[in-house]
């Protein structure tokens, strides 16, 4: 029952506004994850708050949303492994349609192009639920987008070592004797063995 009202708490009604254009109200709210929102490698994890911020606004064709969603996202260092905290603000924005209105521009679509395709962003229109809206979805399409593609620690984080895994950053002296190999012949004639020793 506590995870179906979480779920809930993504939706929010917009009855004050529905067929009222020019009428606009103000929403905040603490909503919780279900499942990490954002990448494999860097996500809001389940079980963490988002606030959102909206401002609903009632237009001929639907309810135009214009807010932002502030969390922290986790992941680790792409160079070093060392984790990540994001402290996030993302702005997002989007219509969601009277259904009555999308099926009209669907019809007129369709009667211009006769038998070719409706445009693309026909199949990407939101729409009300009666007098809800769903706003999980748009806020994850946003929050995916504004995450670091590779996240860091640092900007100039040096990573690990690649001969043994040391991270430099805590190292900054830290390397190996690379022995060129068309040398190492040469290298191993040169050490003493422990037979050379018994012969000393």
């Amino acid at each position: 029952m506590a995870a179906q009202q979480t779920e809930r708490d993504w939706v929010f009604d917009t009855r004050e506004l529905v067929c009222r254009p020019g009428a606009m109200r103000e929403v905040s709210r603490a909503v919780t994850t279900q499942e990490p929102m954002g990448t494999d490698v860097i996500a809001i994890p389940t079980d963490r708050p988002v606030q959102v911020e909206l401002r609903l606004e009632s237009v001929v064709e639907g309810i135009l949303v214009t807010g932002s969603a502030q969390a922290s996202a986790e992941g680790e260092c792409v160079h070093c492994l060392d984790p990540v905290v994001e402290s996030l603000d993302v702005p997002f924005q989007e219509l969601f349609v009277y259904p009555e209105r999308a099926a009209h521009h669907q019809k007129v679509a369709g009667r211009a192009g006769s038998d070719k395709e409706a445009p693309a962003d026909e199949d990407e229109q939101r729409m009300l639920d009666g007098d809800l809206m769903d706003l999980e979805e748009v806020i994850r399409d946003a929050v995916v987008t504004a995450l670091p593609f590779q996240p860091a620690c640092q900007d100039d984080c040096p990573g690990l070592c690649s001969e043994c895994g040391v991270q430099l950053a805590k190292d900054p002296e830290h390397h190996h004797d690379v022995i060129d190999p068309r040398w190492s012949a040469l290298a191993a004639m040169a050490t003493p063995t422990a037979d050379d020793e018994k012969r000393i």
